[in-house]
């Protein structure tokens, strides 16, 4: 079976807990992270994730409706995509 796998990317102001946020609702939603790259700059948090969710019972569309009400409690902006849409979109 071939993995299903997101990109998951957040925005917003440095605030303490963001990565604890979001890696628990990843786990809450049975995906494994598989790659993490998180960085400040001037004030402003970026990450982007790597996730398997291969065993997510929501799928995709449910981590995208749960990172979206995260995002909107925490004032970020959550971006989930498709590795597979991704890596096709760079075929063309």
């Amino acid at each position: 079976m071939e993995k299903e796998r997101v990109f998951v990317v957040v925005l917003g102001k440095d605030q303490k807990g963001i990565i604890a946020q979001v890696s628990g609702l990843l786990f809450k939603h049975g995906a494994n992270i598989e790659d993490v790259q998180q960085k400040v700059m001037d004030g402003t948090f970026v990450m982007t994730m790597l996730a398997d969710i291969t065993e997510s019972a929501s799928g995709s569309a449910g981590l995208r409706q749960a990172l979206n009400e995260l995002a909107e409690s925490m004032g970020l902006k959550v971006m989930l995509h498709n590795e597979a849409v991704i890596k096709a979109m760079h075929r063309i």
